[in-house]
């Protein structure tokens, strides 16, 4: 009975699992190609992970790199021969030159070029991988510094401007636009006639020269300038790249990189605005030299105005320029138009000063006052500021009569034509006017019109020789 049982129960549970296994039997049978082609694919796969890793897009570039499994704090070949690093410096602008803070500013794109194993991929195309700013925190590249800089950035518009490209060899590009701004050691003793020899210096900061060689990737050609690079004030000679190095005593050796280039100021610019204006207040300095000696108000106040004018271009200058302690060219320039303009102030109070001094020797000899002394000429000389002589208005209104008498004949007889008297009176107003300052000339102010321009010239022959 328990057999018969037993033998039930198992026919049963054969019956339930027997459709299933001719099921599965079925769809074997029916779909042999199917099968086939899945597994030539996973074939095809294989292959290609083997061959060329650079094609099979779903591994990661950690992957492909082999970013984890190496150190990538040390440096390449760490325990051996220093790693050389080439530069490249593609140079896009320099955006100014400042003389009061002795520094300039400037764009460009600095290329570091070399070779890392860690990063060698298989390729059968040999075509390079290339990446953004998101790669360099992950893998070692040279720590390049700028030396005697005071401000850098890397330009970041829309992104980081950052590139880094890989070849299967492990060679490395690592390309950044920065703009960095550094000191200048500008000398102004020949200034605004100077040449300025500025330099950019690139350095690695903790990798000396057993760890790491810097090098310019191709020579002197490593360096390239854009053609449109212009300034306001200077005219680019000459960019070049030289090499050195620096030494640190507590680190050793370094190698250092230099960007050199030359800088001629324009001095168009300063000829209109600083010797320009010094030439013509020393000229019009001049101009009291032909005044009348005792037209004091005159000769003051012009005086007084060059004066002050020469203090205001001067100080002009010096708030456009550092505080150095040496001279400069146009502090050479300004300060002897400023003595020639001062030197013709002091040359008119010589000559008021001897003027009276010889009038009182002649009121002492005489016991009169002399006529350029009388109340009517201060009176009219305090009012115009011009020197009135009493007896030069006597001979004027006399001569002005006898014209008339003249006139009258010459109508009458008929031999003279009717402009005639006009022509005659000109003539000697103008003989008249030519005595009177003639007189009234001091024999400093003759000398003056002759001396202080001929000196002037030759201080400005002398002056441009040398500076230019």
């Amino acid at each position: 009975m328990i057999l018969a049982s037993q033998l039930v129960f198992f026919t049963c549970i054969w019956i339930t699992l027997m459709p299933n296994a001719s099921a599965v039997a079925e769809i074997k049978t029916s779909h042999p190609r199917c099968s086939s082609s899945m597994e030539q694919t996973r074939k095809q796969e294989s292959r290609m992970r083997k061959e060329d890793s650079t094609k099979v897009w779903p591994l990661k570039y950690k992957q492909i790199l082999h970013i984890e499994d190496h150190d990538f704090a040390m440096r390449p070949g760490f325990g051996g021969s220093p790693v050389p690093v080439g530069i490249d410096v593609q140079v896009e602008s320099i955006d100014s030159i400042s003389e009061v803070d002795m520094d300039f500013t400037m764009t460009f794109y600095l290329r570091h070029y070399w070779k890392d194993e860690r990063l060698a991929f298989p390729s059968k195309t040999n075509k390079s991988m290339t990446f953004d700013h998101r790669l360099i925190e992950k893998i070692w590249v040279p720590d390049i510094f700028f030396v005697h800089s005071k401000r850098s950035f890397i330009h970041d518009t829309a992104v980081e401007n950052i590139m880094l490209r890989v070849h299967p060899d492990g060679n490395v590009l690592f390309s950044v636009r920065i703009t960095v701004s550094a000191m200048c050691f500008m000398d102004f003793s020949r200034f605004p006639l100077d040449t300025q020899n500025c330099s950019l210096e690139l350095e690695s900061y903790a990798y000396n020269e057993e760890d790491l060689m810097l090098y310019w990737k191709h020579g002197n050609k490593s360096l390239n300038t854009d053609e449109h690079i212009s300034l306001s004030q200077f005219f680019i000679e000459e960019f070049s790249a030289s090499s050195g190095f620096a030494f640190y005593s507590s680190t050793g050796w370094y190698n250092r990189l230099f960007i050199n280039f030359v800088l001629r100021r324009h001095i168009f610019f300063f000829v209109l605005q600083t010797y320009f204006p010094a030439m013509l207040m020393v000229m019009l300095s001049w101009v009291s030299f032909w005044i009348d000696r005792r037209a004091v108000p005159a000769r003051v106040s012009l005086g007084i105005t060059t004066v002050l004018t020469m203090s205001t271009i001067l100080s002009g200058v010096s708030a456009s320029m550092p505080q150095v302690s040496y001279i400069k060219a146009v502090d050479v320039y300004l300060w002897v138009s400023s003595l020639f303009v001062f030197l013709s102030v002091i040359e008119y109070a010589a000559v008021n000063y001897l003027t009276t001094v010889e009038e009182r020797k002649r009121f002492k000899k005489t016991g009169k006052i002399p006529r350029m002394y009388s109340i009517e000429a201060t009176e009219a000389m305090a009012f115009d500021g011009c020197y009135h002589d009493c007896k030069t208005d006597m001979d004027q209104t006399s001569f002005s009569l006898h014209s008339e008498e003249d006139a009258l004949q010459g109508r009458c007889i008929g031999h003279l034509s009717a402009d005639s008297p006009r022509i005659k009176r000109r003539k000697s107003l103008g003989e008249q006017v030519g005595r009177i300052i003639l007189e009234n000339n001091h024999v400093i102010d003759t000398y003056s019109r002759i001396l202080f321009p001929t000196v002037y010239i030759m201080f400005n022959l002398f002056y441009w020789s040398i500076y230019v």
